[in-house]
């Protein structure tokens, strides 16, 4: 039984890593040979040269995303088969409570792959996004992201870690339910808290200053029936040029955030037809529906893993000391990994179907499908987008449905 759950590991991982070398592949040769073709609908809005630099910035962003995967994979077998016996038995030989040792134990883990991220972040940052002209990021800002960064994960991971490990320790028997009721109260927590607190560690916020747009912009809210307390606009320019708009919050704290580079960049009506394509989300409920799935999702897991997380097995198999409950459930989380890695197309059609639905009601709203391709297109221009992916990288990755699509779909809208 221990010799099948390690091949059942190796198949998946193996399998994994195949896959998505093959599915990089067929969109990278895809790409380089339809990516000199300008599509018709982007006739006129790019050239030739541009064309060919967003190629580039494709190909080298997938080619970086392949080395860092590489890396993580190296270090997932170097943590489950040689640091990961060790870790646990040297930490089941303290004189530590429980939670403490799983503190260590998680501790070590999110260093270790903590570490090895940040080299191709920096790369990606300094090299990469400066290259075209992305980046406007500073040393200093970046360090202090950093830090921030690593100190609100460790709060945050700290608390959820601890309340697991306590409801393991103290209530064996339905831990897995209360740890359910738990995260699902911390996540609307955190949801609700994020744009009042978190977010303000790391960017300025304030009221938009184009009192047209304002006003335009809440009529927009009061015609789709919906109520925010504020319009913001964020200082994201002093990271990079890209550009973005989104909803955030829940309750009393929901509010529109608008990027100062999307204000710079766009016009009020094409700002005004990408929020109302934020509003089509609202108006059909998909951020509740996400919640609502990732709650029931979330509960029937912890099941499974209650169940698992104490056979003997599990432990024998890779050598770890079975008192070690904290190690059993980093070994379940290796496996769900990988399959939720091959789930991976049904959660992205899913939100594929969500994004159409939300274009047709960004139309219903505005009245006009014109001002939301202009903004698509200025969008694929400004951030360089791929206008080439091969289908079937679209069907397993895509959250979005290619420009193309989505344009065309647009124009069949407005006829």
């Amino acid at each position: 039984m221990e010799q099948s759950l390690i091949i059942l590991f190796l198949v998946l991982f193996v399998g994994r890593i195949i896959w998505r070398y093959i599915l990089q592949e067929l969109n990278i040769d895809h790409l380089k040979l339809h990516g000199k073709n300008i599509p018709d609908v982007f006739q006129g809005i790019i050239d030739k040269n541009t064309l060919q630099t967003m190629v580039d910035y494709t190909v080298e962003n997938a080619r970086l995303a392949s080395q860092e995967n590489f890396v993580e994979d190296a270090l997932e077998l170097a943590i489950l088969f040689l640091l990961l016996p060790f870790l646990a038995g040297r930490l089941a030989g303290l004189h530590l409570h429980f939670i403490g040792q799983a503190l260590i134990f998680f501790g070590v883990l999110a260093a270790l792959g903590g570490i090895a991220g940040i080299p191709f972040d920096l790369y990606h940052t300094f090299v990469l996004e400066l290259k075209y002209g992305f980046s406007t990021i500073t040393w200093r800002l970046w360090l202090t992201d950093l830090f921030k960064s690593i100190v609100i994960s460790a709060i945050l991971l700290g608390i959820l870690l601890s309340a697991l490990m306590a409801f393991i320790f103290y209530l064996p028997a339905s831990w897995w339910f209360w740890a359910w009721i738990f995260f699902t109260l911390f996540e609307i927590l955190i949801l609700w808290l994020y744009p009042v607190v978190i977010a303000l560690l790391f960017n300025k916020y304030e009221p938009i200053r184009d009192e047209a747009l304002r006003e335009q912009i809440t009529a927009l809210m009061a015609k789709a029936g919906l109520k925010t307390k504020e319009i913001y606009q964020v200082d994201e320019g002093k990271r990079s040029r890209h550009t973005n708009a989104y909803f955030t919050g829940i309750g009393k704290t929901k509010r529109i955030v608008l990027y100062d580079t999307l204000l710079a960049s766009h016009s009020a009506e094409e700002i005004l037809s990408i929020l109302a394509h934020e509003i089509g989300h609202w108006k059909k409920k998909h951020i509740l529906k996400q919640l609502a799935f990732m709650v029931a999702a979330s509960l029937i897991v912890l099941y499974f893993v209650y169940w698992i997380v104490n056979a003997p097995v599990l432990y024998r198999a890779f050598g770890v000391p079975p008192p070690a409950l904290y190690a059993g459930l980093f070994l379940v989380s290796l496996y769900f990994s990988s399959i939720g890695f091959f789930l991976s197309p049904i959660s992205a059609g899913i939100m594929r179907h969500y994004e159409r639905e939300a274009d047709r009601i960004a139309v219903e709203l505005t009245g006009t499908a014109m001002p939301m391709i202009s903004a698509l297109k200025r969008l694929a221009k400004d951030n360089l987008a791929n206008l080439h992916p091969h289908p079937i990288y679209v069907w397993f990755y895509y959250s979005h449905p290619p420009l193309l699509e989505r344009i065309r779909n647009l124009q069949k809208e407005q006829k």
